[in-house]
């Protein structure tokens, strides 16, 4: 993708901070190593995050670190970086605000993990085109992402996949959406809303080799990967009875009064 002599750098595809190369790459082979695995135990009784603060604290601190993820990306103190810097903070927070109007047409109630969830698909989203688009095109990146995520989080709900973090639905659909966004609001005259369509069918054709690279390195190599995963990545039953932290480390993570 970056190599000046890349076959993807060939097409003429942009991906200004990693949409293609980290987002839509680790989406893929996350659903597919989760069919490998298989679902959690006890997952039809539902599963409550376990410090809902955390998830908080820990999408601020991701929040903030993507400031130096996108606009770091250009390699230099100039305006490409403050343009980054503004529609990276832009596709979050408008993410983040549609997840919760969808959470609240569907249940009624807004949810903290739900905004947090937004927040992560919208820079996802923006993340291939940080460099490349204005802050309308942002909000429109940050939008559709986050409607594409959510309706994904619903469809995978129906389906034996069990993607315990939503890694495909935020990481892998919002990469693959931001990919294809750049070429659709790139500014400077080659985006699609120029009237170019060249960078989009470039960054179309780099989204479906990834999807097809990535999804087949897990499946297929190395040779031992599928008969392997399960024994690699799953625990007896008695020791996720115990918890993990017990089991592998002898020690807990946190202690309550009265605990065993």
């Amino acid at each position: 993708m970056w190599a000046s002599d890349g076959w993807i750098a060939g097409l003429g595809a942009l991906d200004f901070a990693g949409g293609i190369v980290v987002h839509a790459s680790a989406g893929i082979a996350a659903i597919v190593v989760a069919k490998m695995i298989g679902t959690r135990r006890n997952i039809e009784r539902g599963v409550e995050p376990h410090n809902v603060p955390y998830v908080l604290l820990g999408t601020g601190l991701l929040w903030f670190g993507w400031f130096g993820f996108n606009a770091g990306s250009g390699l230099l103190a100039d305006s490409t970086a403050v343009s980054a810097f503004l529609v990276t903070n832009t596709s979050a927070a408008v993410a983040g605000l549609v997840w919760m109007v969808l959470d609240y047409q569907s249940t009624g109630r807004v949810s903290a993990v739900g905004f947090a969830t937004g927040v992560i698909a919208g820079l996802a989203s923006i993340t291939p085109a940080a460099g490349f688009v204005g802050p309308m095109g942002a909000l429109a990146i940050g939008t559709i992402g986050s409607i594409a995520a959510y309706t994904t989080v619903k469809l995978m709900a129906k389906t034996s996949i069990d993607d315990a973090l939503e890694v495909f639905a935020v990481h892998g659909v919002g990469g693959l959406w931001g990919t294809i966004a750049t070429g659709i609001f790139a500014t400077g005259g080659v985006g699609l809303i120029d009237g170019d369509s060249d960078l989009l069918w470039a960054n179309f054709r780099a989204a479906v080799a990834v999807v097809i690279y990535s999804g087949d390195c897990f499946i297929h190599h190395p040779e031992n990967i599928r008969s392997n995963t399960r024994s690699w990545l799953t625990y007896a039953e008695e020791d996720e009875d115990r918890g993990l932290d017990i089991a592998l480390h002898g020690e807990r993570g946190y202690v309550a009064d009265g605990a065993d």
